[in-house]
Parts: structure tokens; C-alpha cells; sequence
């Protein structure tokens, strides 16, 4: 019997119980969740000198071209305001996007992308799509569509 090298092991390696199968799957699901991260985390970096976090704030503002609070960024992304505002502060001073007052708050911020950011953004999504769907390129038509209703099945049963 021959082992794998230990850099070739993975999470899946590690699944030992009564629920082996179920253990494999879901280290098998984190396992291509995190080597396709992995993938765009290395193009944007490569292609783009970017991140994924500044590509996900720019993703939130191109589906509200008239902006977004800060606060409504930070809720979307799940992440605190602080985070938002460092990405915020690099991507103004690189002009792709701006901060505009809101009426009546004084303390509060619009943020939306600018033309450059725009094209900019739309630039880097057609890479990160195609990436993406070359993750997938292993898998036929009919593959794809069964993985994504047997997916759609486990996601409806964790509501």
C-alpha cells in the first residue's frame, strides 16, 4: 500500500467517525471552496494588484450605482466598519471610488464607484467569472445542474 505525500493531503484526509460520509463531504465542499478562493485571491493579486476584499466592496457598489451608506457596505459584507473604511480610504485615493454626503446626516457617507472604478471593476469581474467557471471545467452541463439542485437541497435544509 503507498501513502501520499503529506503535502498532498487535505481536510477530506482527516473524516473519522460513524458520519464518515458526511464528514467527507463537507471537507470535500470547504476543500473546493477554498482552493477556488485560493485561485481569484491569485489572479486579482497577479492581474489586478488587488484584493478580494476591495473586489468584493467594488462588486456591492457596481449593483448600486448610486452608492451605498458605509454602514449598508459593512452589513453586506459581513464585515465591521473599520474594515470598510481602510478599503474605502485606499480605493478614494486610487479615484475608483468616492464618498458624497448624505442629506440630512452629516455623519454619514455615500460611497459609489466612479467611471474609472467602473471600468475598472468590470475589467477584473470578467476575469473572476472566467475563473470561476474554469473551476468548474471538469464537469459536464447536466453535472453542473444536479450539483447546484443537490446544493440548493442541503442550503434549503439549514434554514
Amino acid at each position: 500500500m503507498t501513502t501520499a505525500p503529506l503535502d498532498t493531503l487535505d481536510l477530506e484526509a482527516r473524516a473519522h467517525s460513524e458520519h464518515a460520509h458526511e464528514l467527507r463531504l463537507w471537507l470535500r465542499l470547504l476543500t473546493c471552496s477554498q482552493l477556488i478562493e485560493k485561485r481569484v485571491r491569485t489572479g486579482l493579486r497577479e492581474q489586478f494588484d488587488t484584493t478580494l476584499p476591495r473586489f468584493d466592496l467594488m462588486a456591492q457598489l457596481e449593483r448600486h450605482p448610486a452608492g451605498l451608506k458605509m454602514k449598508e457596505l459593512s452589513h453586506r459584507l459581513m464585515v465591521t466598519g473599520g474594515n470598510v473604511t481602510g478599503i474605502t480610504d485606499q480605493l478614494v485615493a486610487e479615484g475608483l471610488v468616492e464618498r458624497m454626503e448624505v442629506e440630512g446626516d452629516r455623519r454619514a457617507f455615500r460611497v459609489r464607484l466612479t467611471e474609472r472604478g467602473r471600468s475598472s471593476f468590470a475589467s477584473m469581474a470578467q476575469h473572476h467569472e472566467q475563473w470561476i467557471v474554469d473551476a468548474f471545467e471538469g464537469l459536464g452541463a447536466r453535472e453542473l445542474d444536479q450539483l447546484y439542485r443537490l446544493l440548493g437541497k442541503v442550503k434549503g435544509g439549514l434554514k
